[in-house]
């Protein structure tokens, strides 16, 4: 039976980009995500007087038993926290995401830890942070198959995280005279398979694919400190080396690689693929405002389906 007198629960997140990092995260090197807190991820569970669990979104409205694959992991994480809270019961699970999935902001960890905090609202239960992470891990495990944790990190916090895996999740300060624009190849990315190539490149070239993975955790240490000291040029540089490391371990893709050479070309100081690669979104370090909406436009203009403008001083 079921204990607490609520009838609904809800949770929110948002959405995250990843300043630098990706791939070499899930093997040990450090990473820096953003969260994009514009970009939003609302779930609602409301009890129903029958058995049966509803799931509603822009993607699949139905019985939850039936997602299709990609939302397995949506369907896991539920009945995971249902059996562990020992819960038998009848709901409607309403998910609305304004993050375009496949795009490399962490769609599908938004939308789990909305998922979560709701569930826990639901059934008034206190949640604290490492628990969420962990509950957040049962769906990415099925979405991503190898997560490194930080798009649940990041998707469900308010600051910009640092982030080594399994060692250390800390919050750091952002506070550069500096913008960046966030855009939408308009390709769908593609992580898995792109992880699955950074595995295989490590069987078939250890050494070259080991130091690759390395000199890109080298750079989050410097693009670290450039935040800390308000070094927007030298940002610049290194997100640019950032780039042309993804490229070596085949996770870019040429329409990404087009664009982000016009950025270069017109007024960016930076610029790289940001999560998966593969396609998805990339980002460009831009000194103000002006230039930020100048690039912005063009970018759009020459096959960009959508752009986002983000300070990067609070």
């Amino acid at each position: 039976m079921l204990s607490t007198q609520k009838k609904t629960g809800q949770g929110f997140s948002h959405a995250k980009i990843i300043l630098i990092g990706e791939h070499a995260v899930v093997y040990g090197q450090p990473a820096i995500a953003l969260p994009l807190k514009t970009l939003k991820t609302h779930a609602k569970m409301t009890l129903r007087q029958d058995d049966q669990q509803i799931l509603e979104s822009s993607y699949y409205t139905g019985p939850i038993a039936e997602v299709p694959e990609f939302m397995q992991g949506i369907k896991h994480l539920v009945m995971y926290i249902l059996t562990q809270q020992n819960k038998e019961i009848g709901f409607t699970l309403q998910v609305t995401s304004q993050l375009p999935i496949e795009r490399g902001m962490g769609s599908s960890a938004s939308v789990a830890v909305a998922i979560i905090r709701a569930m826990y609202d639901l059934f008034s239960l206190e949640l604290d942070h490492q628990t969420l992470l962990k509950l957040a891990d049962v769906a990415e495990k099925d979405t991503h198959k190898n997560p490194s944790g930080l798009d649940a990190a990041t998707t469900s916090s308010a600051t910009p995280i640092w982030m080594i895996r399994d060692q250390t999740i800390d919050p750091i300060p952002l506070e550069l005279d500096a913008y960046l624009v966030i855009c939408d190849s308009g390709i769908k990315g593609q992580t898995s398979q792109a992880i699955a190539t950074v595995k295989e490149k490590l069987q078939a070239t250890p050494t070259a694919t080991k130091n690759t993975i390395t000199a890109i955790g080298a750079l989050s240490w410097q693009a670290r400190k450039q935040l800390a000291q308000n070094d927007v040029l030298g940002l610049g540089q290194t997100l640019n080396a950032a780039q042309k490391y993804l490229r070596q371990l085949d996770v870019s893709e040429p329409t990404l690689d087009k664009l982000i050479e016009l950025a270069l070309q017109n007024g960016a100081l930076g610029a790289k693929l940001t999560g998966g690669g593969r396609g998805g979104c990339f980002i460009c370090l831009v000194k103000d405002q002006r230039s930020a909406k100048q690039l912005s436009d063009l970018l759009l203009a020459n096959g960009a389906i959508a752009a986002w403008i983000e300070p990067l001083k609070k």
